[in-house]
């Protein structure tokens, strides 16, 4: 929604200022400038990145089409299945959270959870931690670089994906320049004709460096911000686990590991105290 209100400004107020000049929309319909320059920027994509980032950029930016799914709703959900998770650990230890952890997809508390349980990335994240934990495979003073590390190495492989989107925009005005340059030679091949065909000629040539300038600035730049954005989200997300495992691995009460959770989170999504309180009690009604 948010991504074609954008395009639907950027194009439209474009566009109209355009026709308030007695500009043409057909003369910029240059099917030609689209094909070269539309065709040559995805080669290069192609060339220039690996497989799983160009699956990886077009499965990103077909979610730009759906709205940011990290809502404070979705926070308050993780934070509830925190806090009922760790009160499993405090009441049975982590013997107790074996049955969930070691399937979280049969889990009886995870099903309750399902934005959790579909986010498959967080899940092994916080139930992986939570196995090495139980088996003593990590011990609690290397907690935290073992989480940063993991953290570090799964924002690095998404970040390819905007910086690759990001480099086509940068190639678009070279792009739009080659399209512009074929015209010309295409203009030079008529330059004993009318007066009023060589102008359309060298009007479509020049619509080929409009095109890659508009593309780079006004469409492509910021999808790629977009894309940026919510990869910080989903980032702010895991964040957030790592508070609560760091915070129950020092030994804290299930209620002073939410806050820790909480806290990690940004203001915009960030529940109040009260509402903290309010999803705890919730929590434990539904367990008794």
């Amino acid at each position: 929604m948010q991504l074609g209100i954008g395009l639907f400004i950027v194009f439209g107020s474009i566009l109209y200022g355009y026709t308030m000049h007695h500009g043409q929309i057909a003369v910029l319909l240059q099917w030609a400038e689209f094909i070269i320059i539309g065709g040559a920027a995805i080669g290069a994509f192609v060339v220039a990145n690996t497989g799983p980032v160009i699956k990886g950029s077009i499965a990103r930016l077909l979610q730009l089409l759906k709205p940011n799914a990290y809502t404070p709703k979705v926070y308050a959900e993780l934070l509830t299945m925190l806090y009922e998770i760790m009160q499993i650990a405090a009441r049975d230890g982590l013997v107790g959270l074996d049955a969930h952890i070691e399937d979280p997809e049969k889990s009886t508390v995870f099903k309750k959870y399902p934005f959790f349980l579909a986010n498959h990335h967080a899940v092994a994240f916080f139930t992986d931690t939570l196995k090495s934990l139980s088996s003593g495979a990590i011990e609690d003073h290397h907690l935290a670089d073992v989480l940063d590390a993991d953290l570090e190495k799964h924002q690095h492989e998404e970040k390819l994906v905007p910086a690759a989107i990001n480099k086509m925009g940068d190639a678009m005005p070279g792009f739009g320049i080659v399209a512009a340059v074929l015209g010309v030679v295409i203009t030079m091949q008529s330059i004993g004709g009318s007066a009023s065909e060589i102008g359309e000629k060298v009007a479509a040539a020049l619509v080929g460096t409009f095109l890659g300038i508009l593309l780079a600035y006004g469409v492509i730049g910021p999808m790629a911000s977009a894309v940026e954005s919510r990869i910080e989200s989903e980032h702010a997300y895991l964040l957030c686990i790592r508070a609560a495992l760091l915070a129950f691995a020092r030994g804290d009460a299930p209620k002073q590991t939410a806050e820790a959770a909480r806290r990690s989170l940004e203001p915009h999504v960030r529940p109040s105290f009260s509402a903290l309180e309010a999803l705890m009690k919730g929590a434990k009604s539904q367990a008794a």
